[in-house]
């Protein structure tokens, strides 16, 4: 059965350096995906920022739908700008930063139900 679900219902990921909304995952219902909403805010002078993190047997796909940034995986570094996609295969170790001057708006899919059991730190 189809299902509606609204931004107003996602579950706050609480990570540390941006704002993270997870619309859909298992939790609400999803057998094979995970989206989630992430603003990355413009990062303040002396500011810590996120480190890498990887994904264990799964890739993630990032659209950017507003603000400029970069993605640093372990084979380079990708500038991002709004329109543009980034896929990172499955265990890249990969952090995407804000390099603009307004917040960095992106929609992360992954092709699983539920991600944090798989997603690391930096190993």
């Amino acid at each position: 059965m189809a299902k509606v679900l609204t931004q107003s219902e996602a579950k706050s990921m609480g990570l540390a350096g941006r704002k993270s909304l997870e619309i859909v995952s298992g939790e609400k219902g999803s057998q094979a995906v995970t989206l989630r909403l992430v603003e990355i805010p413009v990062p303040k002078p002396g500011q810590t920022l996120r480190g890498p993190h990887f994904h264990q047997g799964f890739e993630e796909c990032i659209f950017v739908m507003s603000g400029e940034g970069c993605t640093e995986a372990d084979s380079g570094k990708y500038p991002l700008r709004s329109g543009d996609t980034i896929l990172i295969p499955p265990g890249e170790k990969h952090v995407t930063r804000n390099t603009g001057s307004e917040p960095l708006v992106l929609l992360c899919f992954f092709p699983v139900p539920d991600i944090a059991g798989r997603t690391s730190q930096e190993r």
